[in-house]
């Protein structure tokens, strides 16, 4: 009988626990992040920016679901790393310094770390923030990239492939469809490039 997509992202999420420390085979973080990302696609395969209330620590909205910000949640809790809890409590001690475009006056642990701005910040703050390049050798598997969207919004995802000659590192993301690896790179205009951990 196969199992419920929920179950295997939970799966994911308990072996990466368990083996955050040490890759035995040598991957690099950034591989280890982008094979994450990679276990989402075929099982998210829907859209809802819906506002939910999550639990906290280690909130998620049900994993045949979500926006591209879940994405990079789940992908990076395989690793051990929650990211709703660490930009919740990088927000109550420096609120200030995150975008204020939702009229909050607080932190919001239900929501924050699903925005793409918030996200972008922390990383910024965090991480190592890269410019933004029509290189593609300069995207790591594993890297983070922003962009905006002709329609204003905006999109993130994991670069889950290095490029070759003459190709495009693929990207992990979901746009809309649920989660899906694409030559989708320098589609959209590039706001962002990140690592994180810095590495």
């Amino acid at each position: 009988m196969p199992s419920h997509p929920a179950s295997r992202i939970a799966a994911v999420l308990l072996v990466g626990l368990l083996g955050r420390s040490a890759s035995a085979d040598g991957e690099s973080f950034g591989e280890r992040l982008a094979a994450a990302a990679a276990t989402q696609v075929g099982v998210t395969n829907g859209y809802d920016p819906s506002y939910r209330r999550l639990d906290y620590p280690g909130g998620d909205v049900p994993a045949y679901t979500g926006v591209c910000s879940d994405v990079v949640i789940r992908a990076y809790r395989v690793l051990g790393i929650d990211l709703q809890q660490r930009v919740h409590e990088d927000m109550r001690r420096a609120f200030t310094a995150y975008p204020a475009l939702w009229g909050l006056n607080r932190p919001d642990r239900n929501i924050d770390h699903r925005r793409v701005p918030n996200l972008a910040t922390y990383f910024r703050r965090h991480g190592n923030a890269l410019p933004p390049t029509q290189d593609p050798t300069a995207y790591r598997v594993g890297d983070l990239v922003t962009w905006r969207l002709s329609t204003g919004v905006p999109h993130i995802g994991i670069v889950s492939r290095p490029a070759t000659q003459g190709s495009r590192p693929l990207v992990i993301h979901n746009i809309g469809a649920g989660t899906r690896e694409e030559d989708v790179l320098f589609a959209y205009a590039i706001t962002g490039h990140y690592r994180y951990p810095a590495r």
